[in-house]
């Protein structure tokens, strides 16, 4: 199965929700125009990393991101992977992801499972405890969040889902981006799996964010890498891919799980 993928690298406005809302349209537009099934954007888009704030800005029980992001989805007839907002919900802040089909329908949604202490999350947000899958034309797929890439053992649980694509929306700063590439790139080898990273551009009061969004293929090879500016880049690539490579190595067979605890 050929699927297109957008991947939205956009800035964000830190703290102000209005102007973020206001310019992801041209992204879904953009992407929509250029044939892709699905836009994906970065981590956080609605309000940064103003953590401080989240009492007033974060998006209460996600309410504005599904209005407006399956809006989006059945006005231009395309999948929306919302990258990750703020949120709020019973006097609690979390990272989430919401996903649309193209008829406006969220499909899933996602709570960041680990919390970055370098970036306060763990002084301000609680950690999701459940994992997520959804199709994307047929093809199974789900979805992490930024800092989650570092643990491998998280992802492997994600694709025992029978995953074929990992979604990891960002805002990874500019000196870790080649650990960046390094985790996506051995995550897509050791999961068999495609994987799709959008990270931000620009700075917020204390971080600026290099871009460099990425696709992976199983192999581990490097089918597209943005640069450091506000882009939106699409891509084709085959997810049957996956099966090929699952097949002539059967790494999922042969693991032992009875020893992994």
């Amino acid at each position: 199965m050929k699927l297109t993928v957008s991947l939205a690298q956009i800035d964000i406005a830190f703290g102000q929700p209005a102007k973020n809302f206001a310019k992801i349209e041209q992204f879904v537009k953009q992407a929509a125009d250029q044939k892709a099934d699905m836009v994906i954007f970065p981590e956080m888009w609605n309000t940064g990393y103003d953590l401080i704030r989240l009492a007033d800005i974060a998006d209460a029980n996600g309410d504005q991101t599904k209005h407006v992001l399956a809006a989006l989805a059945r006005k231009y007839n395309i999948m929306v992977h919302g990258g990750s907002v703020s949120t709020k919900r019973d006097g609690k802040f979390y990272n989430s992801t919401y996903i649309f089909d193209k008829d406006g329908t969220e499909i899933a949604n996602y709570d960041k499972v680990h919390l970055f202490g370098l970036m306060a999350e763990d002084d301000y947000l609680t950690a999701g405890n459940r994992k997520d899958r959804f199709e994307i034309n047929g093809v199974a797929a789900t979805s992490v969040i930024c800092y989650d890439i570092r643990f491998p053992e998280w992802l492997r649980t994600q694709s025992l889902t029978d995953s074929r694509i990992i979604f990891v929306p960002a805002e990874w700063p500019t000196p870790r981006l080649e650990q960046w590439r390094k985790l996506l790139a051995a995550r897509a080898i050791e999961n068999q799996s495609f994987v799709v990273g959008v990270n931000r551009v620009g700075s917020d009061p204390d971080n600026r964010f290099g871009g460099s969004s990425v696709v992976y293929d199983p192999l581990g090879k490097e089918l597209l890498r943005l640069n450091d500016r506000e882009q939106l880049q699409t891509i084709t690539f085959d997810s049957s891919q996956t099966d090929k490579v699952r097949g002539s190595m059967p790494v999922f067979e042969d693991r032992r799980p009875d020893l992994y605890e």
